[in-house]
């Protein structure tokens, strides 16, 4: 499925970008995500996740964790590029290129709402809840 159609299935849709399935961080965001799914979806807002991981690791990830979010498997970090996702990062003084942990909100041709960058794990889909004034 193309992104575009993707994007179509929602009146809108939040767009993810993590560094790696089954790290701590994600996997608790991930778990996070999916016990907030309803609530998105009753606002007519999808939540889909990309990562560079395989689909593969995705398809481990969501079986391992009980997931119910869709997850993208993006090996050549087009989305990451396309949307800015993808960058320089400072790890106890060691840079390095990695992801950078984004949330997009997008309506259904794929324009921007919003957009927030280098977002903690912890606390965020709370924070995504009360910025869209549905939690």
């Amino acid at each position: 499925m193309e992104f575009s159609d993707l994007l179509k299935k929602a009146k809108q849709t939040i767009l993810y970008f993590y560094p790696q399935d089954e790290t701590p961080g994600c996997t608790l965001e991930a778990i996070t995500f999916t016990i907030f799914l309803q609530t998105f979806l009753d606002h007519g807002i999808q939540v889909v996740w990309v990562s560079k991981d395989s689909s593969e690791s995705h398809c481990k990830f969501i079986e391992k964790d009980g997931l119910q979010i869709p997850l993208i498997s993006d090996p050549d970090l087009t989305l990451h590029k396309q949307f800015g996702a993808r960058g320089e990062k400072n790890l106890y003084g060691k840079i390095y290129e990695g992801t950078i942990r984004s949330t997009f909100l997008l309506d259904s041709t794929g324009e921007i709402l919003k957009a927030r960058r280098n977002v903690k794990a912890t606390g965020h889909v709370e924070k995504v809840l009360r910025e869209l004034k549905i939690s």
